[in-house]
């Protein structure tokens, strides 16, 4: 049988390593499951990581990287800025299931007690909320938006759809999708006078 690529094996690897945290959370990952996963040797996984916290840091690295880059093919499409606005506050959202909450509420938890993956995890959510700025900015810089602190609105506006996310991820079933949108428009027209 022929091997694969260093690449390929890493990648195998992490997704696989994704798939047992969103089963069973950080704390219930096992080097083993995740090679079990694969059919592969719990060696061969450490072989590639060294330890089972490396695997899980790079595999929320890597979910970060995809996050981003659907952050940024949002952000160039163009168009209207409150278009853009809320295309990227609906991708951030918690009703939004490309966005993976339930990996990224099991992350912050986990990054309370582990300062590399807290990294990880504030590189993501800083790039979320300066794209909300500038977008905020851009907003108030043509009369669209009315708004004395972009950073704050942005804080405020991102920290709603943190907390709904534990809502409709951790408590599901106590907050609608259309309560969702409808909270998030009345926040964005307090904080934006749109």
């Amino acid at each position: 049988m022929m091997r694969k690529a260093v690449a390929v094996r890493r990648e195998e690897i992490v997704k696989a390593a994704l798939q047992q945290i969103r089963e069973r959370g950080i704390a219930g990952v096992r080097a083993a499951d995740v090679a079990k996963a694969l059919d592969v040797s719990t060696a061969l996984v450490f072989y590639h990581f060294g330890t089972l916290e490396a695997l899980i840091i790079e595999a929320f690295r890597q979910a970060t990287e995809t996050a981003l880059a659907t952050l940024r093919d949002e952000l160039n499409r163009g168009g209207r800025v409150e278009t853009r606005l809320n295309a990227v506050l609906t991708l951030y959202g918690p009703t939004n299931p490309a966005h993976n909450w339930q990996l990224w509420i099991e992350a912050q938890a986990a990054a309370m007690r582990d300062q590399e993956l807290r990294a990880v995890l504030q590189r993501l959510d800083k790039r979320w909320r300066d794209a909300v700025v500038a977008l905020i900015t851009e907003g108030v810089a043509a009369g669209v938006f009315t708004c004395e602190d972009p950073d704050g609105a942005a804080w405020r506006l991102t920290s709603l759809l943190d907390g709904l996310a534990v809502q409709v991820v951790a408590r599901t079933g106590t907050v609608t999708e259309a309560d969702c949108a409808r909270w998030v428009g009345q926040a964005v027209a307090r904080e934006l006078g749109s």
